[in-house]
């Protein structure tokens, strides 16, 4: 849920809303700390993420879906992709900024794309 801090310093919006399953609340809630167990030959659980976008605006709709298996198993590639294109950037950043105004969000989640996570828009 940290996007609707940082969306708001990139693009124009007037409206965020975010929601999050109970599942997923109750188990960062969870006293048990033991990780996931794993399910596939890549070390996964059985765990089922989907992260919806649908952006308004003027009359139009714009939806990005983005939807895995084991979201913790994403986050890796998501980071070493994310950081390798930021500082190979020609002239790079300077200063603080944030992903999304560095790099293009599409291009970026096709590279993770079939084998991380799968990524549609319409």
């Amino acid at each position: 849920m940290a996007d609707s801090v940082t969306i708001p310093s990139h693009l124009k919006t007037r409206e965020i809303r975010t929601y999050m399953s109970v599942a997923a609340v109750n188990d960062q809630r969870s006293p048990d700390l033991s990780p996931p167990v794993t399910v596939d030959e890549q070390g996964r659980s059985a765990q089922i993420f989907l992260v919806e976008v649908v952006a308004c605006s003027a009359g139009s709709k714009r939806r990005a879906v983005a939807r895995g298996q084991d979201s913790y198993a994403i986050i890796a590639p998501l980071v070493v992709e994310a950081t390798h294109r930021v500082l190979n950037a020609p002239g790079g950043p300077a200063g603080v900024a944030v992903v999304g105004e560095l790099l293009d969000a599409r291009d970026l989640l096709t590279s993770l794309s079939p084998r991380h996570l799968t990524f549609d828009t319409r």
